[in-house]
C-alpha cells in the first residue's frame, strides 16, 4: 500500500492498515508539521477511532484546553457585545450514542501523536519529505513517482493529499465546485485580554460565530487555540484585499464589539468554496480527506469527515488483500462516503449561509426590534440542530442490508436502536466493554440466538477466511437478538424477524 499525504487523514489510514498487518509507504513532502491551528473539533466519533487506534489517551493528553472544557459555541448578530447571542452546536448532546467523548486540540498536535503512533508500527514505512510528482497504474499494480526519482509500487494508492491533489489529477478523477466567490482572511493572534473580556460574558466557551448584517449570510468566525491567549479568526474581506490593505485590529474589533489589545502570529487569505470530486476510486488509485472532499471551516466537519473516510476505506483495503473482501467492497468506498459529504456540504454547510442569509435580509432590529427578537428566540431554538440531525449514515449501501429505497446521507437521527447503514451505539451505560470487545474484523452481537445460528454464521465466515467474533452482550436497546457489526462498527445487517440465510449476509457483507 502507498499512501500519499501523512496530514491526519493519511496517517490515520496508515495507522489503520498497519494495525491490520499491511505493508504500508506513506509519503509527506513536508517534513516539519505546520502550527496553524485547524481542525480542532475532534467529533465522539472520531475519538472512537482513535480509540480503535490506540491513541486516546495520549490526544487527550496532547489538548491544550483544560480537561472537561467544553466544545461548545455562541452564535451572536452584529458583535459578540450586542443583545442578541445564544449557545450554538453542543456536541455534548448526542454523547449517549458514542463510546467515547468529544475533544478540542489544534491539528498539529493531533498529527504529532499520529506520528509518533505510526513509528511504532513495524509495517508502516514513513518517508517525509518526499513528494509525489506522479501516479501510474495497470491492471496489476500501481506507481508513485516520487521527486528524490524514485518509483514505489503497491497493491494501491491513496491520496490524501489535500485539496489540490496530485493524486487525484493525475488518476483523471474530476471535480465539482461550487464557488462562494469569497475571499476569507485568517488570522492567528494572542490576547489575554480578549480571553477575560468574553470569559466574563460567556463563561466557557470555545468558538464564537457572528452573523453580521452586511456579509450576506456568511461569518465571522473566533475560536480559542487555547485558554489563555491563543485565537485564530476567520472573516470574510474584499476579493482584493491585501495585507497592507486592511485594518486587522479595527476587524477583530469590530466582530467583537469591544476594543483589545493583541499580537498578530500569522495571516493567510483562502477562497470559501465547496468541492467534491466525481468519485473516490479510479481502479486501484483511491482519495480520502481534502483530496476527494473540501469545504469551509464551518461547523468542525472536515478533519472529522477525512477520518472517517480512513475508518471506512481501511479495512476494505485490507480485506482486498488478504483476500476475503471483493471488489464490490472497493467500490462500497465511494457508494458510501461520497453522499455523505455530499449531504454535509448541501445539508449543513451551505445550509448555514443560506439560513442566514434569508436570516440578515428579512430581519434587523434596526428596521423591527419586536420581530427580530421573536425570529432569534425561533432561532435559538433550533440552534443545536447541526448537532442532533448530523447522523451520517450507510442506509444505501450496496453492502448492507438498509430499508427498501434507503439513500446513504448524513442527515439521520440518533437512537439507541441498531439499524443496518448506521453507526452502533452502546449497548447501555457500561458500554465501553462492548467496544474493546469488537476486535478489528466482524463481529456478531448477540444475547439469545441459538448456537445452531450462530454456528451457521462462524461456518459461512470461516468459508471466506472472515475475522468474525461472536460477542455476547446486552440486546434490549438494540431490539433485535443478533447484529452483525462491520470493523468500522457501523451495522452491517440486523436480524428483523424474518428468513434470512448466514451465508448471504456474510457474502453480501463483505463484497462477495
Amino acid at each position: 500500500m502507498a499512501i500519499v499525504g501523512g496530514g491526519p487523514v493519511g496517517l490515520g489510514l496508515a495507522i489503520d492498515l498497519g494495525l491490520r498487518g499491511v505493508s504500508v509507504v506513506l509519503m509527506e513532502r513536508q517534513e516539519a508539521l505546520h502550527h496553524i491551528p485547524k481542525g480542532q473539533n475532534l467529533t465522539q466519533r472520531t475519538m472512537e477511532h482513535f480509540r480503535f487506534w490506540g491513541v486516546e489517551e495520549e490526544i487527550r493528553a496532547a489538548r491544550v484546553m483544560p480537561t472537561g472544557y467544553p466544545s461548545a459555541g455562541i452564535n451572536a448578530w452584529g458583535d459578540l457585545m450586542s443583545d442578541y447571542a445564544h449557545p450554538w452546536f453542543r456536541r455534548s448532546q448526542v454523547d449517549q450514542y458514542y463510546f467515547t467523548g468529544n475533544e478540542r486540540l489544534p491539528q498539529y498536535a493531533t498529527e504529532q501523536v499520529l506520528r509518533s503512533r505510526v513509528a511504532e508500527l513495524p509495517s508502516v514505512t514513513t518517508l517525509f519529505g518526499t513528494e509525489a510528482l506522479a501516479v501510474d497504474q495497470d491492471d496489476s499494480r500501481a506507481t508513485v513517482s516520487t521527486g528524490g526519482g524514485s518509483v514505489v509500487e503497491a497493491d494501491y494508492v491513496v491520496g490524501c493529499d489535500g485539496s489540490h491533489s496530485t493524486v487525484r489529477a493525475h488518476a483523471g478523477i474530476g471535480e465539482q465546485c461550487s464557488e462562494h466567490d469569497r475571499r476569507m482572511v485568517l488570522l492567528v493572534f494572542r490576547s489575554r485580554e480578549l480571553h477575560e473580556l468574553l470569559d466574563a460574558r460567556f463563561g466557557e466557551t470555545s468558538f464564537f460565530n457572528v452573523l453580521h448584517p452586511d456579509l450576506d449570510g456568511y461569518w465571522r468566525f473566533l475560536g480559542r487555540v487555547d485558554v489563555g491567549e491563543r485565537w485564530f479568526f476567520h472573516t470574510p474581506v474584499a476579493p482584493d484585499a491585501t495585507p497592507e490593505s486592511l485594518d486587522l485590529p479595527a476587524l477583530l474589533h469590530d466582530a467583537v464589539g469591544a476594543g483589545f489589545d493583541l499580537e498578530l502570529d500569522h495571516m493567510g487569505f483562502w477562497d470559501l468554496r465547496v468541492a467534491v470530486a466525481d468519485a473516490y476510486r479510479a481502479g486501484r488509485v483511491f482519495i480520502a480527506g481534502d483530496a476527494a472532499h473540501s469545504h469551509p471551516p464551518y461547523g468542525g466537519y472536515g478533519v472529522n469527515t477525512g477520518l472517517e473516510d480512513a475508518r471506512n476505506l481501511g479495512w476494505k483495503l485490507a480485506a482486498a488483500i488478504a483476500g476475503w473482501g471483493g471488489d464490490p467492497l472497493l467500490a462500497s468506498y465511494t457508494q458510501e462516503r461520497r453522499p455523505v459529504f455530499v449531504s454535509t456540504a448541501r445539508d449543513f454547510i451551505e445550509a448555514f449561509i443560506e439560513n442566514d442569509r434569508a436570516f440578515v435580509t428579512e430581519h434587523d432590529p434596526r428596521r423591527d426590534q419586536e420581530g427580530f427578537a421573536a425570529a432569534w428566540e425561533q432561532r435559538r431554538s433550533r440552534s443545536n440542530i447541526a448537532v442532533t440531525e448530523f447522523e451520517p449514515h450507510y442506509e444505501g449501501s450496496q453492502i448492507v442490508f438498509g430499508p427498501p429505497g434507503g439513500v446513504s446521507s448524513a442527515l439521520g437521527t440518533h437512537t439507541y436502536r441498531a439499524r443496518a447503514g448506521h453507526h452502533l451505539p452502546p449497548p447501555s451505560p457500561r458500554g465501553r466493554e462492548l467496544f474493546a470487545a469488537l476486535g478489528s474484523g466482524f463481529s456478531l452481537l448477540t444475547a439469545d440466538a441459538t448456537q445452531e445460528i450462530v454456528a451457521r454464521f462462524t461456518a459461512a465466515a470461516a468459508r471466506l477466511d472472515l475475522p468474525l467474533a461472536v460477542v455476547p452482550t446486552e440486546m434490549d436497546r438494540y431490539r433485535s437478538r443478533i447484529v452483525l457489526v462491520r470493523p468500522d462498527h457501523f451495522v452491517s445487517w440486523v436480524d428483523a424477524g424474518t428468513r434470512f440465510e448466514p451465508g448471504d449476509v456474510v457474502a453480501r457483507s463483505t463484497g462477495r
